[in-house]
């Protein structure tokens, strides 16, 4: 880690400089929305753009690391929204709802999925940092996974699944798009028979 710049004042370790560079995209999104850059925050910083690119390879992955760093309201929201539903199909289904339906008034998340930011930020809806989120939200619901018959390997399948889900929906609402009981109706039909026959495999 080079310790020249910095404002002066060097981080001691490479976890403290990665903190500093998310909070100064924080403030420059707070400033300028998704359409930050990475010498505004190395202006902020007072470091060159290349010492933030050592740790972001370009703006797209700054906004994803701290969008996804910016996110635990909505998972404390959202887990608590889920508490009561401890059936895997059930709670899938309420769970991409949900998060479409709270999209609107999630600031950092909107800014990662929301239709203009979605196209760039597909090409990561896979990506080991959007994985690892969406892992963050399953383990937060009542549903005892493993008692569902759910390997951890499966759960990783299914993240991504869900999160294939809702970039589509965000990226095409439908025509016109589906809201309430009629988006539930659709992936109840569509999504939680998938579970359902997780949880049949385990009965049988």
């Amino acid at each position: 880690m080079r310790t020249h710049g910095w404002s002066g004042t060097a981080p001691v370790d490479d976890d403290e400089a990665v903190d500093r560079i998310l909070a100064a995209a924080r403030r420059a999104i707070d400033r300028s929305g998704g359409d930050f850059s990475i010498a505004e925050v190395a202006r902020d910083l007072g470091v060159t753009r290349q010492t933030v690119y050592r740790y972001f390879p370009s703006a797209e992955a700054l906004l994803t690391a701290t969008a996804i760093a910016h996110t635990t309201h909505f998972l404390d929201v959202l887990a608590e929204h889920v508490s009561r539903i401890r059936d895997p199909a059930t709670a899938v289904v309420e769970g991409i709802a949900y998060t479409l339906e709270r999209l609107p008034h999630e600031k950092y998340l909107n800014l990662l999925l929301a239709p203009g930011r979605a196209s760039a930020f597909s090409a990561g809806v896979t990506s080991d940092t959007a994985l690892t989120f969406g892992r963050s939200i399953l383990q937060r619901y009542a549903v005892d996974w493993a008692a569902a018959g759910i390997s951890d390997a499966e759960l990783d399948e299914l993240v991504e699944h869900m999160l294939r889900i809702v970039q589509s929906f965000v990226i095409d609402p439908g025509r016109p798009p589906r809201r309430g009981e009629e988006l539930r109706a659709y992936l109840t039909t569509w999504v939680a028979p998938a579970l359902d026959a997780t949880r049949r495999g385990v009965v049988s």
